[in-house]
């Protein structure tokens, strides 16, 4: 998936949307406070803490199959062997996602499960071997051990050399006293000896240990992110896997969309410009047998009837620019979407900087996506002014709307935004709605340039 682009993207873009706004820096202080006293700081280092043992039993036990297996291949049975730890490290492996989710809120999918084609057990065997993700579960059993050792080496050295430190003044008293002093003794040679026993000297070594304290979460953090990406990549399913998973469900939004759309114009057909014909027919009917004996009446109702076809035919050109614009198709985004903010409620300014045409179906999501964005305008914003802004960056097509109405836009409530957002996620889209309450409101929509 694409990475989403905030409003401030392009430079000409007005302040004040509230989206990829940086935090003052006054709320980090005190979170850089809070931080080794908060819930995550001791979750991650738990992690660090039971990384070690258990990296040292995977690691022998992957280490010792793996070895014991490629030694006896030689004889039948160093396949099953292979297999039976490849299965066990794939056991490992749930336990550490389960670790993963539990302590460092970090949700990793399951990989798919091991079928053999047949059912059988050489079936079972010959698909353990096969797949790529048993093979990944024993390389991160094999990798994870040095840097589990190493993390856990800085994590708990940094820890408690912080909290000793900044502590200092609280026990230094615990060591036996020398020439009238107590304290650690940082060096001596028989003559002279140096202790931190002093109130500067305690001052000094607390101060530094909190120095230590506020900055060990982080460095914890960073361990952790290590950890993340080895359970993420390793542990995880394949990317193939993943991306074959989420184009299923594209798939399936895709269909359920295009048949959304589908009943919808036969719903427009069929109550619209279809019963509009039936009863034109009929009209033109009765008029055709008043012809002889009341031309009059007939007149009447052929003048009546030549109003209704107007009226069905602006129904079929509504219909036809619901499915595809024809002004999209000859003269592209910008001319498109100025023919729809001149039928906008509100005076809309439409900006478009492109130096080509995108493809031709993401140029028609483009279209309807402001389409509708300008519809919530309409009905829903309470605005004086709304602006359209399209340009290309890279090779993402960029969509903003904004309008200073009354705010209060949500993705998540079930609107037409959600609609929007699972169609643009349909083809590797992102929607990002900025609505607080009270305005503004700035819709950022990012496609593919290509389809």
């Amino acid at each position: 998936m694409a990475t989403a682009y905030g409003p401030d993207t392009r430079d000409h873009q007005r302040s004040g949307s509230g989206v990829g706004d940086r935090p003052p820096v006054k709320h980090f202080l005190p979170a850089a406070l809070r931080a080794p006293l908060e819930a995550r700081a001791w979750r991650e280092l738990l992690y660090l803490v039971l990384s070690l043992p258990i990296s040292t039993v995977l690691f022998a036990f992957s280490l010792t199959m793996t070895l014991l297996g490629v030694g006896m291949l030689i004889t039948f049975l160093g396949i099953p062997i292979l297999a039976v730890g490849l299965t066990m490290c794939r056991g490992f492996g749930a336990m550490e996602r389960g670790r993963a989710r539990g302590l460092l809120k970090l949700d990793v999918a399951n990989p798919a499960p091991v079928r053999g084609k047949t059912g059988g057990m050489m079936s079972w065997v010959g698909a353990v071997l096969k797949s790529g993700v048993s093979w990944r579960h024993l390389l991160y059993s094999l990798l994870h051990f040095p840097w589990a050792v190493f993390a856990f080496c800085v994590a708990i050295t940094v820890w408690s050399f912080g909290w000793t430190a900044f502590t200092y003044p609280l026990w230094h008293w615990v060591f036996p006293a020398y020439t009238g002093v107590d304290g650690v003794q940082l060096y001596g040679d028989g003559t002279h000896q140096v202790y931190l026993d002093s109130p500067f000297d305690l001052a000094v070594t607390s101060a530094i240990g909190l120095a230590v304290v506020l900055v060990s979460p982080w460095i914890n953090r960073g361990l952790v992110t290590v950890d993340g990406l080895m359970v993420s990549g390793l542990l995880g399913p394949s990317r193939l896997a993943s991306r074959v998973s989420e184009l299923e469900s594209d798939r399936g939004v895709v269909v359920d969309t295009a048949a959304a759309d589908l009943r919808r114009i036969e719903r427009d057909l069929h109550d619209g410009a279809q019963a509009r014909l039936v009863a034109l027919a009929m009209d033109l009917g009765l008029a055709k047998e008043k012809l002889t004996d009341d031309p009059e009446a007939a007149a009447r109702m052929v003048d009546e009837a030549h109003g209704e076809v107007k009226v069905a035919l602006q129904e079929l050109r509504d219909l036809a620019r619901g499915i595809h614009p024809a002004v999209l198709t000859d003269r592209g985004l910008d001319a498109a979407l100025s023919a729809i903010a001149s039928r906008c409620t509100v005076p809309v300014e439409v900006e478009v900087d492109l130096d080509s045409r995108p493809a031709q179906a993401i140029e028609g999501i483009a279209y309807f996506t402001v389409s509708e964005l300008l519809q919530n305008v309409s009905k829903h914003a309470g605005a004086t002014r709304a602006t359209v802004d399209v340009w290309h960056t890279a090779d993402r097509l960029m969509l903003q709307v904004t309008d200073n109405g009354r705010g209060g836009a949500d993705v998540t409530a079930g609107s037409g935004l959600a609609g929007l957002t699972e169609r643009l996620d349909a083809v590797d889209g992102i929607l990002v709605v900025d609505s607080p309450a009270g305005g503004p409101t700035t819709v950022t929509a990012e496609l593919p340039w290509r389809g």
